[in-house]
């Protein structure tokens, strides 16, 4: 079988109310893309929804056998939806993008294009980010900034989401990297490869509700920055340096004041010492605690995602463990 040109990868959480535009717009794009013509491929991955978009998303691929349906077993999370689509994507480029429209399919062209001229990974950059609320705005911007700072040699693109576009020798390389906390972004910026942006206007939803209220972004933030820095720990040193050089300070004054017998009531700096203390150390246990429940969950060594069901996806590029079939009763022995 001929192996498509362009591939889509688009993770599907509870969209029924956007999958109709959704296909409607795939269409006209990809029927006027001359890159590409009629060798492509949409790979839709349901993240477990719990409306009516597998069903709305069968119903498209019954009619359209380039629409591939990948469908968890339950809600893996929107990383492991795109690195389940990676998993399936066969195309020569392969374009990850999301299924509220807030990345236009039309800006796929201009990837293309920059692909066209011999680049690897072309990402696309927000130049403005509309029906955002000016705090997920600002602490997107405050987040990414932080997140360069630390990496140091890897150089993540600020203000640049997983709307990116992925030569095949990428999409295999990121394959070969399985660890469970993922952060697809950091991963690609980290295997490098020859790299260029893609400036769009980001609009709003079409419509529903955005699958990335403040808990997830958070938790995004904490995978982002401990999956590839260590900073983190050796703040935590420091704060331990700081704590031990105050509480030095602390005794010397304190056998100063007995020795001029001006020792006073110090419940004051007790209380003081003892909650900066307090605080250091919870705050260095919790950092500890974000490491090692990592490292826990990589030995485990589990998939990361169980497989439903799959439409139009050849057996050859289906690896991922699926849930066995419905049947009374336990598999007899060989």
């Amino acid at each position: 079988m001929q192996r498509p040109t362009l591939s889509l990868v688009i993770p599907v959480f509870n969209e029924e109310a956007i999958i109709p535009e959704l296909d409607r717009r795939l269409r006209t794009f990809l029927g006027e893309l001359k890159e590409v013509g009629r060798e492509w491929e949409v790979v839709f991955v349901n993240d477990g929804s719990k409306d009516g978009s597998l069903t709305m998303l069968k119903e498209l691929a019954s009619s359209e056998p380039r629409y591939k349906i990948v469908s968890f077993s339950r809600n893996f999370g929107h990383q492991l939806a795109i690195t389940a689509g990676l998993d399936r994507a066969e195309g020569e480029a392969v374009v990850v993008m999301d299924a509220d429209l807030q990345d236009p399919p039309e800006v796929v062209s201009a990837m293309v294009a920059r692909w066209r001229e011999g680049f690897d990974v072309v990402y696309g950059v927000r130049a403005k980010r509309h029906g955002e609320t000016w705090f997920k705005r600002a602490t997107a911007a405050i987040f990414y900034r932080v997140l360069r700072a630390m990496l140091g040699g890897i150089s993540i693109p600020a203000d640049a989401g997983d709307f990116r576009l992925m030569s095949r020798p990428v999409v295999l390389t990121l394959r070969a990297l399985r660890e469970q906390h993922r952060f697809v972004r950091g991963m690609v910026a980290w295997v490098g490869f020859k790299q260029a942006a893609v400036t769009y206007e980001r609009p709003a939803r079409f419509a529903g509700e955005t699958k990335y209220p403040f808990s997830k972004m958070l938790r995004f933030a904490m995978d982002g920055i401990t999956s590839f820095s260590i900073v983190p720990l050796r703040i935590a040193t420091w704060l331990g340096v700081m704590a031990g050089l105050i509480a030095v300070g602390t005794a010397v004054w304190a056998i100063v004041q007995a020795a001029r017998d001006q020792v006073v009531p110090g419940w004051t700096t007790i209380m003081i010492a003892v909650s900066f203390g307090t605080c250091a150390q919870l705050l260095m246990t919790g950092i500890l605690g974000e490491y090692i429940g990592r490292i826990y969950g990589e030995v485990k060594r589990r998939p990361l995602y169980v497989i439903g069901e799959e439409v139009n996806v050849a057996p050859a590029t289906s690896t991922a463990p699926k849930l066995p079939p419905p049947g009374p009763g336990l598999p007899s022995p060989p």
